[in-house]
């Protein structure tokens, strides 16, 4: 779930705010690694069920037996009063779509899932956009872009950097990747990543793009959601009226990729990988 909802994430960190992100230990880390995998179980599970008429709500209540039976808690559940225990955002929906018995999946549909659990105390939060049958190229390469860009994030969270140098790599890749196809990717404006441990949000705040070597100096054991959301037009949105839904102002469809990450001496740990 991204934090650019909210407010108290909203900001620029400079590098002095640095000694309020949290900083864990290995066994801490282990214990993040413990709930990003209930994660990325419940999420190869929802992917393997989001088919055409299939209800969004189906695959709410897939997920929070997953993580029930997992000994988790979702995470999103109750959350600043979400309903649901996953955001289920279709088509033009960018971010914090509420899964329903209405919104049934067709083909050609491009959903994003972004799921969360609480293991232990410890959080773990990723997404990833799905294709529903036969979706066109663009709409393929808008979501692979976007997964291409959080691999670029992730490689850049390593030890002595700045948080802004994350931000860096993912817009760049996202200008990248949309030059080689001759498209100008949206980098969705006001929402991103933040840190992750003992609480869902917590600082920094994550832009997707920036100049690099800006903001906290990346240390071991510090925790990042890193989540870029593309589309395929604007990088402007609009909240629905449910308080939550996020969509792209002009309807274009948008994509969403996210992994919870730690950074170690060994390099980034992708907490919310599969096993494999």
């Amino acid at each position: 779930m991204t934090g650019g909802l909210f407010d108290v994430l909203r900001r620029a960190l400079p590098g002095g705010r640095d000694r309020m992100i949290e900083i864990k230990s290995r066994g801490q880390l282990e214990a993040m690694r413990a709930s990003g995998l209930v994660v990325a179980r419940t999420l190869a599970a929802l992917v393997g069920h989001a088919k055409v008429g299939v209800s969004t709500a189906e695959l709410d209540e897939l997920a929070e037996t997953t993580i029930r039976e997992a000994g988790a808690i979702p995470s999103f559940k109750g959350y600043h009063g979400f309903p649901a225990s996953i955001c289920a955002s279709v088509n033009e929906q960018v971010v914090h779509g509420i899964p329903s018995r209405t919104q049934v999946l067709a083909e050609g549909d491009l959903i994003s899932i972004d799921c969360g659990a609480i293991l232990d105390g410890w959080h773990g939060d990723s997404a990833v956009t799905v294709e529903i049958g036969q979706v066109t190229e663009a709409e393929r390469r808008l979501s692979e872009a976007t997964r291409l860009s959080m691999l670029a994030g992730i490689a850049a969270a390593v030890p002595g950097g700045r948080l802004s140098d994350i931000s860096f790599a993912i817009g760049n890749e996202t200008v990248r990747v949309g030059r080689e196809h001759g498209v100008t990717y949206g980098i969705v404006d006001g929402y991103g990543g933040h840190g992750i441990g003992s609480k869902m949000h917590m600082d920094p705040f994550l832009p997707n793009r920036g100049k690099p070597g800006k903001g906290p100096r990346l240390k071991v054991g510090m925790a990042i959601a890193i989540e870029p959301m593309l589309t395929l037009g604007t990088e402007r949105t609009v909240e629905l009226d449910d308080g939550w839904t996020v969509i792209t102002e002009d309807g274009s469809r948008a994509a969403h990729w996210e992994h919870s990450v730690a950074i170690t001496d060994d390099g980034p740990w992708v907490l919310t990988a599969p096993e494999e």
